[in-house]
């Protein structure tokens, strides 16, 4: 996993719990629930980099979140059985590491719960997972790796960011 991707995937994350904690009258513990649609060794650099970072910003695991992590290993037939288990256990939020039909999957499984989608390169407008990138609608929300559509957007904040900057390397590729 692209570790810039992390910082995004905490933000919808540390969003989603931000709305639950303003509710909440009592100290809870939120949870998450995390569907890969791979194995845990195959995964576990993703879910330690986003463990990592979630401590950082003082959520620290058994203390004030709880993580429920299910591997499909890659058997989408399995993500219908996978997730109403989440549903039952009641989360917070759920993360979906997967494409489209694994969003779609969560989709299925709740209309409430948050359904954070971890950048898999495919357009959620396109694949009819939410209404628009500025505002989704419904309750799916998360990054994606948009990496031609969203170049050029990239590169202007890149020189907002960096005024002075008269190359860079997408320059040389011209």
């Amino acid at each position: 996993m692209n570790r810039a991707a992390v910082p995004s995937i905490l933000v919808a994350v540390m969003l989603t719990f931000a709305v639950i904690a303003e509710a909440q009258q009592h100290k809870k513990i939120s949870r998450i629930g995390y569907l890969s649609n791979t194995d845990p060794a195959r995964e576990s650099i993703r879910s330690e980099a986003i463990r990592l970072a979630l401590r950082e910003r003082g959520y620290i695991e058994g203390q004030n979140i709880a993580t429920e992590y299910r591997y499909a290993e890659a058997r989408i037939d399995r993500a219908p059985e996978l997730l109403a288990e989440l549903v039952r256990l009641k989360v917070d939020s759920i993360v979906v590491v997967g494409g489209s039909p694994w969003v779609r999957a969560a989709m299925n499984a709740t209309k409430t719960i948050s359904i954070v989608i971890v950048g898999v390169g495919l357009d959620p407008v396109e694949a009819g997972l939410i209404d628009s990138l500025a505002r989704p609608g419904g309750n799916v929300t998360g990054i994606t790796n948009l990496v031609g559509e969203l170049g050029g957007k990239r590169l202007e904040l890149f020189k907002e960011a960096v005024p002075k900057l008269t190359k860079n390397g997408l320059s040389a590729l011209r």
